[in-house]
């Protein structure tokens, strides 16, 4: 009986009592196991650390630039000398100019140049900080604006376009890529051949000459441009850079900067587009004055076909320009043209109507000879517009009549027979013979007088406004 019980208590004993104590021995165990692997994992914290030097580490920045230290609203050095801050400009495109809206738009780097003695920081390397947008918002920057701007962003892709430098002494270099649209005030009374001068023009909008000082910061030099600068209508003659001052009458004076070009219109679309097709048609209308005066259809559908293609032309080349008080180069040019081909016109008016009246007394003078018959032959040329066979050979009889009656020969002899083939083969010979004989004098003078008249003109256009 007592044997069995020192059993049970020993088998209690290893039962409850050995895993407690084996628990123990590793509780006292594992600490120093956890305390080597979190040393192990701090060493190499310390390591990646010391390997990833871009790493910026929160507030960091603050702390070094000392932001919160200082009331960034006030301008550097308030209450002193106004703070110099200096400008330059990398030109990357001009996108388009517009005659319509009378404004371009351009795309280009604009840089900062100013001293801020709060941003200063210790540096054993005197290497500089660079910063994105974000610490825009936390310290004072210039507040530039652009005069007679329309429309202007900052690029955002992928990121805003923002660059932030600061040097250690203070030095600040700040940078944006920016496009713009801002209006030009052209003058169109030489075009298309004309030369706009457009400016850009850059000015501080809440402080003005007291407070803070703008200046080219290499004068001319610090205005640059591109190249493969290009534009479909202009040639680009010259950039350069200037400053002045502006004055308002409630804030004073403020320093104002502006960017200038000087652009030349391409010429050879406007030759190829609008003079060109001007003077074909004034040549054209010219052609009226080699048809028969008699040949009335042909002669005014050709005046009225080049009288509406001119107003055609003119009215395209209106449609694609604002519409300004004065007279355009390109208005004059067209509008002499067009004065050319309807006196064209008027000229054949003329022609036409001295005809009918030269025609009517001349047969009037031969009414008793020719009869009635060929009063109304001319009244049928001189409506119809046009001659006809038996007109022709009518007015032919007419003509020879006198001249076989003086010969004494009989309508029904050998002679007279042979005479009528001749004629009748001839026919074709007397009808251009008749057509130049039958010329009246304004047409002839009118084959000369026009062509010299309009190329003095264009002597005299193209001396002026080329």
């Amino acid at each position: 009986m007592i044997l069995a019980f020192h059993l049970v208590f020993f088998a209690y004993i290893w039962v409850v009592l050995v895993p407690n104590v084996l628990a123990a021995s590793d509780i006292k165990e594992t600490p120093q196991w956890c305390f080597s692997s979190m040393k192990q994992t701090r060493k190499q914290e310390t390591r990646m650390k010391k390997d990833d030097s871009t790493k910026v580490w929160p507030l960091k920045y603050k702390q070094l630039l000392q932001i919160e230290d200082h009331d960034f609203a006030m301008r550097p050095g308030f209450g002193g000398s106004p703070v110099p801050v200096a400008i330059d400009v990398q030109v990357e495109s001009i996108d388009s100019i517009s005659e319509v809206n009378m404004d371009f738009t351009m795309t280009f780097y604009l840089r900062h140049y100013w001293k801020d003695e709060r941003l200063s920081f210790p540096s054993t390397t005197n290497k500089s900080m660079t910063f994105d947008h974000r610490l825009i918002r936390k310290i004072w920057v210039p507040d530039i604006f652009f005069v007679h701007s329309k429309r202007s962003f900052i690029h955002d892709t992928t990121m805003e376009n923002i660059m932030l430098r600061v040097y250690p002494d203070g030095n600040v270099l700040f940078s944006l890529r920016v496009t713009v649209s801002a209006m030009c005030f052209m003058d169109f009374s030489r075009f298309p051949l004309d030369r706009q001068n457009c400016s850009l023009e850059l000015e501080s909008y809440a402080y003005n000459d007291e407070d803070l000082m703008l200046y080219w910061k290499h004068g001319n030099k610090s205005l640059n441009t591109e190249e493969h600068i290009s534009l479909s209508q202009f040639f680009i003659e010259e950039f350069s850079a200037s400053s002045g001052l502006a004055f308002y009458s409630s804030t004073g004076w403020y320093n104002r900067l502006f960017i200038n070009f000087v652009l030349r219109r391409h010429i050879f679309f406007f030759v190829l587009q609008t003079y060109f097709p001007a003077m074909l048609m004034v040549m054209l209308s010219w052609v009226s004055f080699w048809i028969d005066r008699r040949a009335v259809p042909a002669r005014v559908s050709l005046g009225i076909t080049t009288v509406l293609t001119m107003s055609t032309i003119t009215t395209s080349v209106s449609a694609s320009m604002p519409q300004v008080s004065y007279v355009k180069a390109v208005d004059v040019y067209l509008w002499v043209s067009s004065t050319f081909v309807f006196l064209s016109v008027i000229e054949y008016a003329a022609v036409n109507y001295l005809t009918t009246v030269e025609e009517w007394k001349r047969f009037k003078k031969r009414g008793q000879i020719s009869g009635m018959y060929n009063i109304n032959a001319v009244q049928a040329m001189a409506f119809d517009g046009c001659y006809h066979d038996s007109d022709m050979d009518q007015t032919s009889f007419s003509l020879h009549s006198e001249e076989d009656s003086m010969r004494g020969k009989s309508p029904g002899s050998p002679g007279t027979d042979s005479s009528r083939i001749k004629r009748r083969k001839s026919l074709g010979g007397h009808v251009g013979r008749i057509i130049l004989e039958n010329n009246h004098v304004i047409d002839t003078y009118s084959r000369i007088l026009f062509p010299i008249v309009y190329i003095i003109f264009n002597l005299f256009y193209w001396s002026i406004y080329f």
